[in-house]
């Protein structure tokens, strides 16, 4: 049945807004807050949390994705591989700048001299010159000898060292798989709880998202983290298979020197667009509002300049997960980005990125639908759509007017939730021109994106309800009468 019990109007903005659940924001109340603040989609981190937490969490956005009428996005971000040293006799020991440190196969309780690494892929992949970064890249070693079963590096910045502190390996390409044990009981979980997106973790190379492709099986959309220096070696690759990706700043953070994650940030959004994959910029948006009720001024410059590079979400982790002001972050966000979305040189900006149009006729309309809008003035440009691939083109021109999503297919709706621009609406399908037109027109109506007089640009394809088959651009013009004789959700 499509979601039609009440009409929601479209975001005032069109950059999306990703909010991660957790201990601060769980809870069908918490959740509403959030979403009424401007969530449009929702991140379930599955490092954290157990099953049951998530399965309730998932359960109140779906009577809220009712109650309200509108799709929604859900997330569930794999932990991937946890890569860490071993324990120590006497921890913390500390590790001078100059000295030999060895990580090795052997269990015992490490020292100064030594410790276990639980990791045999890396003592077998490691290369001498390679540096290891532990503890959020605290400390500073590099390999000088790589022997079968222990690596002798020197510390080249040295002190504390604990058990089981993280490592990070930017220079080797580690021949592990990116999905482990635990992650393949989460994603099991995810799939059977219906959710709309899979986040990959650990993507080295384009056969990690691969993989996770074939366990899918088209039952959720693929999003690659780009969070390591070998996947940004491969990017046009990976983007190839992965269907949206996320700029994990995090861990990119720590393998790539600070100065060198603003243009990998850039180059991501760039490409990703190009692409025409959808890209979320993540991690650090808003930090300070895990603690306090308003940012600093260089996080909503960093808002903003993912905003005005043309990203199509930004997300919040901690700030809505664990922090004091859940839906004050979201607030603010959603405020920083019609702030800049308003800016006179917004568009223009946006177009910066060259998005060119493959060969085919979906993608030639969907390139012209930018210009006939501004030409004739158009209020809207009307999707018809079943897999969502329509709209995902015309977002990728980042028009000037909303796009307003129709599709029978309600895993096509809550898949929306991260494109850039739209505004999607489960109802029934279409079966001629003549319905179309009449269709396009009471949405626009219904869902505020016209009134008497306004011009609307509708995308469809013919014959209806044949996938892959856009061939139809076509102007309408609002009489303003057209919801006369509909009520509520008789659309739907």
């Amino acid at each position: 049945m499509a979601l039609a019990n009440k009409i929601v109007a479209p975001r005032d903005r069109k950059v999306r807004i990703l909010a991660t659940l957790g201990p601060a924001s769980s809870g069908v109340e918490m959740i509403r807050a959030l979403m009424i603040a401007g969530a449009d989609a929702f991140r379930l981190n599955m490092s954290h949390g157990d099953h049951a937490v998530h399965a309730a969490n998932i359960a109140a956005i779906r009577g809220l994705e009712k109650e309200l009428g509108r799709p929604t996005t859900i997330l569930a971000d794999l932990q991937g591989p946890k890569l860490r040293v071993g324990q120590f006799a006497n921890p913390p020991v500390m590790l001078e700048k100059g000295q030999t440190f060895i990580l090795d196969s052997n269990p015992e309780p490490g020292d100064s001299t030594r410790v276990h690494l639980p990791h045999p892929e890396i003592l077998a992949g490691m290369e001498r010159g390679a540096r290891l970064l532990i503890d959020d890249g605290k400390l500073v070693l590099r390999a000088i000898a790589c022997h079968t079963g222990h690596v002798v590096t020197v510390v080249e910045v040295g002190g504390a060292i604990s058990d089981r502190k993280g490592v990070n390996l930017p220079d080797v390409v580690i021949p592990l798989a990116a999905l482990t044990d635990k992650d393949r009981r989460d994603l099991a979980f995810a799939l059977d709880h219906h959710v709309d997106w899979i986040a990959l973790s650990f993507v080295q190379r384009p056969e990690d998202v691969a993989e996770a492709r074939t366990l899918i099986k088209g039952r959720a959309g693929v999003l690659a983290k780009l969070e390591k220096p070998q996947a940004l070696a491969r990017l046009e690759e990976v983007l190839e298979i992965a269907d949206a990706c996320m700029v994990a700043r995090g861990d990119l953070g720590v393998e790539l020197p600070p100065e060198a994650v603003p243009p990998a940030q850039k180059r991501i959004v760039a490409t990703a667009r190009a692409m025409g994959k959808p890209v979320i910029v993540a991690t650090q948006m808003l930090e300070s509002m895990i603690t306090s009720p308003s940012p600093t001024r260089a996080e909503v410059s960093d808002v903003a300049t993912a905003v005005y590079d043309g990203a199509d979400a930004v997300m919040l982790s901690a700030e809505t997960a664990a922090g004091a002001w859940p839906v004050e972050a979201v607030e603010i966000m959603d405020r920083i980005a019609q702030s800049v979305e308003s800016d006179p040189t917004y568009h223009a900006r946006v177009q910066f990125t060259e998005t060119k149009a493959d060969a085919t006729t979906a993608d030639a309309l969907a390139e012209a639908a930018g210009d006939v809008t501004r030409t004739v003035g158009a209020d809207a440009i009307i999707c018809f759509t079943g897999t969502g691939s329509t709209a995902r083109r015309v977002s990728r021109e980042r028009p000037t007017v909303p796009i307003l999503v129709l599709t029978p297919k309600l895993d096509a709706a809550r898949r929306m939730g991260l494109l850039w621009g739209s505004h999607a609406v489960h109802t029934r399908d279409i079966g001629s021109f003549e319905e179309m037109i009449a269709k396009g027109k009471r949405m626009a109506l219904r869902h505020g994106m016209g009134k008497a007089g306004s011009k609307l640009l509708m995308m469809a394809g013919v014959p209806f309800g044949t996938p892959g088959s856009t061939n139809v651009l076509h102007v309408a013009t609002l009489t303003g009468e057209e919801l006369k004789g509909y009520r509520g959700s008789s659309d739907s």
